[in-house]
């Protein structure tokens, strides 16, 4: 994955801001804080949205954008002045971060055979109410070598479709 001078990281929701504050903070990505834009997350799912507020500053370079969202059919289009200088590229974590914590806390097998959904499980099968809270999130991760075995455990479990980027290949 090459990523241009200047970095957007748009997450779609706290728990994937958390992951990201945690692995970034913890110099785990192939970029880091500093050139991040406003060297923060940014939660923003409009393109247009993004556009007006970042976008319009004039940069002298590419920028990448890095979403991190749970669905391959959500739409970022950007309009024809800045889609040449963006470059968009789309973190799957379908179906849903709570994967993680399903494959840290070694519950893989049981969620499988339980048919509910990944937040469903938390909750009702390891007793986490709060497992889309970014505040849960940091605290859960707060060893960085947990959610790093989290994620390669998850590459290595979900079928990831030939050319989809997961937070694996975020990872330095």
């Amino acid at each position: 994955m090459k990523l241009a001078k200047y970095k957007a990281c748009i997450c779609e929701g706290s728990a994937e801001s958390a992951i990201i504050d945690i692995l970034v903070d913890n110099d785990l990505l192939i970029f880091s804080r500093d050139e991040m834009l406003d060297e923060s997350v940014i939660r923003c799912r409009s393109a247009k949205r993004f556009e007006e507020r970042y976008l319009r500053k004039g940069f002298d370079d590419q920028v990448s954008v890095i979403r991190i969202l749970d669905s391959r059919r959500e739409d970022f289009r950007l309009s024809k002045a800045y889609e040449h200088k963006v470059d968009v590229i789309n973190v799957i974590t379908a179906p849903e971060i709570e994967m993680l914590i399903i494959h840290s806390e070694g519950a893989y097998d049981k969620f499988k055979r339980s048919g509910k959904k990944p937040s469903e499980f938390c909750k009702t099968n390891l007793g986490m109410h709060d497992v889309k809270s970014y505040d849960f999130v940091k605290d859960y991760f707060s060893n960085p070598q947990t959610l790093i075995s989290a994620i390669k455990e998850y590459r290595r479990t979900a079928n990831i479709p030939k050319g989809e980027y997961s937070l694996s290949d975020l990872l330095k």
